[in-house]
């Protein structure tokens, strides 16, 4: 029973709030999105999947079968063709390094023993058998690697040595709501001034981007320049203007300015602020919401014009460590510091690096790197255990001489898998590679584990280059397989695919990276095309799963089908239209597809509950079928006589001698100090040792849309809760805020929840059960399972496949 996915252990207990929905809606629309449904029109885009009313006969599908049954006739007679030196005071606390003894994942003496209770002999999430890379080798973390291959190019920035250095450090800090509701950037700041930076550091700060400093220093209303010096902040350039700091001109004239007016030997840069990796780019300025973010072809434009050749360039912001990135900074500068994954609050901690660095202003680049990376893990393992924590430096005059070819040989073999029918080994490699800010579903994985789990020869030549030109990483230990360098690889949203391609072009990057993902997210939406399945649970809600969608579909049905769908306007498959699918036509062999498609897919008619030999609820899949499985989510709502609320979605599963699925019959779900909450599980990363699995509570925190990050790891099996996170207004940035180190005691959090109506339409989402005040510190929360109460509990199990497209069972009442 390998294939099975892995569910976290329930803990049950007495007591409970029950569940009920409290005063008006809100109007915020959907809080649970990830599941892919939304207001009125049906599902949201979650990047995969056709839009179906349920498990009934595709539309298209229905066309075909008509042509058939008069004769021909073709499709087109239906189609028709087709300011002074004041030290800043803060209204929030300074950042503190606690003796906070540490929660997260890791291989602690009990864990084989948990583990072999929590997951049995199963030790991946998916269901495809990948327990583990294809081909695994050694992990890169916490290993200083000073070997350089022969191939590198010279470095750019030439050190004099014997501390006769001068640097000069430019710290772009774009403050956004980082700094408005929490005092992130202040904070910061205040750890610089507290540095010894000799007197060969030149510390600059670019500050902006946000509408109200948290302290009474750093203006709200223009942008300024400021030295940090002998302890104290002073303002060098007093109004620099109301500019927007996410545009490219703004950044390249602050690095004018600065080696114009403090030359130095050695430059550095640091992005401060909001990050969104490859597809996202840097910053969010909440002066300028509108101007967006800065993309990768934008950081390009930004340090070509600024003119400055850098010692390295480092980004203190979420999920910007990508091969993408890397390639777009190597043109100038020698090295990246960045992460793969969202940052915690507390960001990089600047004293102590800063002050070894005034020690010696010549330093080996990669050691002031590693003493970044060591102070800012060390500093999140104290400070907020559980947030996933990720940082590493990138030796960049190494990696654009050697990545480039061996990603280009990789991809290239890779697509030569897709093309000659072994989609589904790279699908499941894709499906089993550690992933970053799953929840924002970017698409964004790690490189090295992708690779090693593709398995190729290509693949070991292409991991042995990143992990060369990788010099340290380090993670919090809840993040396995994080090996320091991402890239993006379509998989939750194929609407990305066009934008990606035309990035890739904008920063030169090889053109086979971009036929490689083409030809995977063309299989993808076709197999999506092919299955007729459903992208929201609606139907098994109300009982509307009427029949076998097309799981018996011929190859010739699936190439008519194929063909039907290339010439509509692609709306069927959601958040795909006429603007975002040219990599369809490109890579599309319709006919080899459908022959594929049709030996390789999951049939949803087998999710029906039987009983077993006990007498016990069960769905029961063949050893084949279970191998077509990506993840399995458990979907609840209950009935509060007025409609359903729904409680979100989360990893726990029985499974009987024979490998069936059970149904979960005890009316319990997910509670905060019994207060049933809205839970939606996020990521899953499990190893034979190790275990993380990570989960969001949506809710309003002291009024602001938020999430609460839930942790169940090896040594909490019970799980706590890890931090908050704030959500957006869609459309507002793409970008992904630092998540908040701590709750506050007497914070009050009102939890939300979706809410549909008995006439099958999504009402609002609401306030969930009373108003919680915090009480004291976050480890004092305490998740359990609880009651729901005595009303009806709704429950439906989400299978999704290789190709993404998700299947909902019938629903079971309790």
């Amino acid at each position: 029973m390998e294939n099975r996915p892995v569910g976290r252990k329930k803990n049950v207990t007495e007591g409970g709030s029950g569940v009920h929905k409290r005063g008006e809606g809100l109007g915020t629309g959907p809080v649970g999105s990830s599941s892919g449904y939304s207001s009125g029109t049906g599902p949201s885009e979650n990047g995969g999947g056709m839009k179906r009313s349920g498990r009934g006969v595709n539309p298209l599908f229905m066309i075909i079968v008509l042509l058939f049954l008069a004769g021909g006739g073709g499709l087109s007679a239906i189609f028709g063709g087709g300011q002074s030196d004041t030290v800043p005071t803060t209204q929030t606390p300074a950042n503190t390094t606690q003796n906070t003894q540490t929660s997260q994942g890791g291989n602690s003496g009990t864990a084989g023993s948990i583990l072999s209770q929590l997951f049995g002999s199963y030790g991946s999430y998916t269901g495809s058998g990948v327990n583990s890379a294809t081909w695994s080798d050694t992990p890169n973390i916490g290993n200083l690697n000073t070997n350089v291959d022969s191939r590198a190019r010279e470095k750019r920035t030439v050190i004099k040595g014997n501390g006769q250095d001068n640097i000069t450090v430019m710290v772009y800090m774009c403050g956004a709501d980082l700094e408005s509701r929490n005092g992130m950037a202040t904070r910061d700041i205040q750890e610089m001034m507290k540095a010894d930076l000799g007197d060969k550091i030149n510390l600059l700060v670019y500050t902006g981007g946000c509408r109200q400093w948290q302290n009474n220093v750093v203006s709200s209303s223009t942008n300024q320049i400021y030295q940090v010096k002998d302890g104290k902040l002073n303002p060098l350039v007093d109004n620099v203007g109301n500019l927007p700091m996410t545009k490219p001109e703004t950044l390249s004239s602050y690095i004018k300015w600065s080696a114009k007016n403090f030359p130095a030997d050695r430059y550095e840069l640091i992005f401060w602020d909001h990050g969104g990796g490859s597809t996202g780019g840097y910053g969010y300025d909440e002066k300028f919401q509108t101007a967006g973010a800065m993309s990768l072809a934008g950081i390009n434009k930004a340090l070509k014009d600024g003119g400055v050749t850098f010692d390295f360039v480092g980004f203190d912001t979420c999920l910007m460590a990508t091969v993408e990135n890397a390639l777009v900074v190597s043109n100038y500068a020698d090295y990246l510091v960045a992460s793969e994954e969202t940052e915690p609050g507390v960001g990089w901690y600047y004293t102590d690096w800063l002050s070894e660095l005034g020690k010696n202003t010549s330093m080996e680049t990669i050691n002031i790197g590693k003493n970044i990376i060591d102070s800012f893990t060390s500093t999140c393992a104290q400070t907020c255990p559980g947030q996933k924590t990720t940082l590493s430096i990138t030796d960049l005059a190494e990696l654009s001489q050697t990545v480039p070819t061996e990603l280009a040989d990789f991809s290239k073999s890779t697509s030569e898998m897709i093309k000659n029918d072994d989609y589904k080994t790279v699908s499941n490699a894709r499906g089993n590679t550690r992933e970053f800010a799953a929840s924002s579903k970017i698409d964004q994985v790690d490189l090295i584990d992708f690779a090693n789990r593709v398995g190729t020869d290509d693949a070991k030549e292409l991991v042995t280059a990143l992990k060369s030109a990788i010099k340290y990483n380090k993670t919090s230990s809840n993040m396995t397989n994080s090996y320091g360098l991402s890239i993006y690889f379509p998989y939750k949203k194929t609407s990305k695919v066009d934008s990606m391609v035309n990035t890739y072009e904008d920063i030169g990057m090889d053109e086979e990276y971009a036929k490689c993902i083409q030809n995977f997210a063309s299989m993808e939406v076709a197999g999506q095309v092919a299955a007729g399945g459903s992208q929201t649970p609606l139907p098994s809600l109300f009982g509307e799963l009427s029949g076998s969608g097309n799981s018996d579909a011929s190859a010739e049905m699936i190439t008519q089908l194929l063909t039907t769908f290339l010439s509509s306007e692609f709306s069927s498959v959601s958040g795909l239209n006429s603007s975002n699918t040219s990599f369809l036509g490109k890579n599309l062999d319709v006919e080899k597809a459908a022959n594929y498609i049709a030996s390789n897919r999951f049939d949803e008619s087998v999710l029906i509950w039987t009983k077993n030999s006990a007498g016990e609820d069960v769905i029961s899949l063949t050893e084949d079928q279970w191998k077509m499985v990506h993840e399995l989510e458990l979907n609840m709502f209950y009935d509060d006589g007025e409609g359903y609320i729904d409680l979100g979605t989360d990893n726990v599963f029985d499974f009987d001698e024979n490998g069936n699925l059970r149904s979960q019959n005890d009316k319990t779900w997910l509670a905060i100090d019994g207060n049933v909450v809205a839970y939606y599980v996020v990521d899953i990363q499990a190893t034979d040792e190790s275990y993380a699995i990570t989960g969001r509570v949506p809710c309003l925190l002291n009024g602001q849309k938020a999430n609460l990050i839930l942790v169940f790891d090896s040594d909490n099996e019970d799980g706590y809760v890890a931090g908050v996170c704030y959500d957006y207004v869609e459309g507002e940035t793409e970008t992904i805020a630092k998540n908040l180190t701590e709750l506050q005691a007497g914070d009050e959090i009102d939890f939300t929840c979706d809410y549909y109506g008995y006439d099958k339409t999504f009402k609002d989402a609401y306030l969930l059960g009373e108003k919680y005040t915090v009480k004291g510190a976050m480890s004092d929360m305490k998740i359990s399972n609880v009651s729901v109460g005595e009303g009806t509990v709704l429950e439906t199990y989400c299978f999704t496949d290789i190709y993404g497209q998700k299947y909902w069972t019938e629903t079971m009442k309790h």
